[in-house]
């Protein structure tokens, strides 16, 4: 496995947790503006009609050819919250991501939002 560093590179292979359960899809990243570092993944949950997209932190992320495995549950991975497929995360929903997995949440230094997708 290696570290998750071009995880743009994985686009559409399968999102496992912790205990190695698949958990849906890896959709897109978004990338910490303070940082420039991935900091976060949306992952494909729910059935068709009914599909959206959740957040889900990508520290301790590791990648394999068929993998992306990330250090959360799968549970707390499909209860964390989402976006809609054609949706965005705006700036007031940014706090909400990171409380729901016990993270701390600063704005930049001028205020600006915290995530950002390539």
């Amino acid at each position: 496995m290696f570290e998750a560093e071009n995880l743009r590179d994985w686009v559409g292979l399968a999102v496992v947790d912790a205990s190695g359960d698949k958990v849906r899809s890896l959709e897109s990243i978004y990338f910490d503006t303070t940082s420039d570092q991935p900091s976060f993944a949306t992952v494909h949950i729910g059935i068709l009609g009914g599909q959206k997209l959740v957040f889900v932190p990508l520290a301790g992320a590791l990648v394999s050819p068929k993998n992306l495995k990330v250090t959360f549950d799968k549970k707390l991975i499909k209860d964390a919250p989402f976006i809609s497929t054609d949706g965005e995360l705006d700036a007031a929903s940014e706090p909400a991501v990171y409380a729901h997995y016990g993270l701390a949440y600063e704005t930049g230094a001028a205020g600006e939002r915290r995530l950002g997708r390539r």
